[in-house]
């Protein structure tokens, strides 16, 4: 009995294999072992002779066995699913860290995180309350964290999120993103879909008081990836504009100076197109109207451009100045006296706010329809209180109707 133990486990270590790799190996027939230890009347040939069949069975399931599980071994790799791009970012956070040799993808998620910390920060000792921060995870790949801030002391609403998206673009989405990025893949060569990855970070800010401005801010990353996961086509978007419901002329001065010097900075061409930009796109076309005062608005910066290096300098230049441009603003603007018809004005104001994001804005419809959207942060930039009223027109030579005329005409400021 000894000696058949060993020739049942080989045989047993062998159909395991065998089953896992291909067609079920030839099991031993167990009929005749029992036939020889068991039965009365078995003779002695057939219980001398049960070893060796056992044997002769082990050495045929191994003999089965060896080159289908070669075979698993030399194929398996092959069947197995490369890791995602969100995975290999990952691995490679987990690894290395995030340094200034890190991929450009890692690098802006951990700046505008960064960044979002400092904004909250300062907006926190600006108003004395504190954000509610909710953190979340898309099933696709990437996150984000959504800090909000209602019914505070300066603020009525305040909200800056963080948003990291991993995903793919299907064949259509890849043709139509052609149009402004001919790198994107070759006209003959276009595959059936791209894994992307996008990251950024937006900010929006609604005073109470009806004399400080309402500003927004948004800055993005985007890339495709090659199938190894090195970076394919990419580009950076975003801008800060000013939304006062009552004008003063000097802080929409200060605020458009702050953004000229960074702009400057990095290219003197960048504040006049940038300006521009801004005023064509924050435009209400079914109003016939700005939403504001303006800023600057980018999208789709490349090589084109300029080089990567030098575009993740801009931007983040520019999103550093919010802090200092801002908040002085408010701080000046804050504990003005208001009255009822005053805030009325600024809840009119701030209706048209809201037609503009729901009906023009191509990152809130972006959002909208991506899958696993979280429809909450994308939303985020609506009022807390907004009003229409019907065939509301301001007084003629009124301060309101100032602002409209200015809507209606942008201005140059610097």
């Amino acid at each position: 009995m000894a000696f058949r133990r060993p020739a049942f486990r080989l045989l047993g270590q062998c159909k395991s294999r065998g089953q896992l790799s291909g067609p079920r190996p030839l099991r031993a027939n167990t009929a005749p072992r029992r036939a020889a230890s068991t039965f009365p009347g078995a003779d002695a040939s057939s219980r001398t002779s049960a070893p060796l069949r056992i044997l002769g069975w082990a050495a045929l399931g191994l003999a089965v066995a060896a080159p289908l599980t070669y075979k698993m071994a030399i194929d398996e790799p092959l069947k197995m699913d490369s890791p995602t791009l969100a995975q290999r970012d990952q691995q490679l956070k987990t690894e290395q860290g995030v340094s200034d040799t890190s991929p450009m993808r890692l690098r802006m998620e951990k700046f505008v995180k960064e960044q979002q910390k400092a904004i909250v920060k300062a907006l926190e000792e600006a108003d004395g309350t504190r954000f509610r921060v909710d953190e979340w995870q898309r099933k696709e790949g990437g996150g984000g964290i959504t800090c909000v801030l209602q019914d505070g002391k300066v603020f009525e609403k305040a909200g800056v999120g963080v948003s990291v998206v991993y995903g793919t673009l299907p064949k259509p989405a890849i043709l139509k993103m052609r149009a402004n990025h001919k790198n994107i893949a070759a006209e003959d060569q276009i595959p059936d879909s791209l894994e992307f990855f996008a990251a950024g970070v937006s900010l929006i800010v609604h005073p109470k008081n009806p004399m400080a401005p309402t500003v927004h801010l948004n800055y993005r990353y985007f890339e495709t990836a090659n199938p190894d996961g090195s970076s394919g086509a990419w580009w950076f978007g975003g801008g800060c504009d000013l939304t006062p419901s009552y004008l003063f002329d000097e802080d929409a001065v200060q605020f458009h100076r702050s953004l000229k010097d960074v702009c400057d900075k990095h290219d003197k061409g960048y504040y006049p197109r940038f300006k521009k930009w801004c005023d064509e796109y924050f435009y209400n076309k079914h109003r016939g109207e700005t939403r504001g005062v303006g800023g600057i608005f980018f999208d789709d910066l490349d090589e084109t451009v300029s080089d990567r290096e030098n575009l993740f300098a801009f931007v983040q230049d520019s999103l550093k100045s919010f802090v200092p441009t801002y908040l002085p603003i408010v701080e000046k603007r804050k504990d003005m006296p208001f009255t009822e018809k005053e805030k009325e004005w600024q809840q009119i104001r701030r209706g048209k706010y809201v037609e503009f994001n729901l009906v023009h804005d191509r990152g809130t419809a972006f959002g909208l329809n991506t899958p696993g959207a979280r429809v909450e942060s994308i939303l985020m930039s609506l009022p807390l209180t907004a009003s229409w009223k019907y065939m509301y027109e301001p007084e003629p030579k009124s301060r309101e109707s100032r602002l409209v005329e200015v809507l209606q005409n942008p201005k140059e400021w610097v």
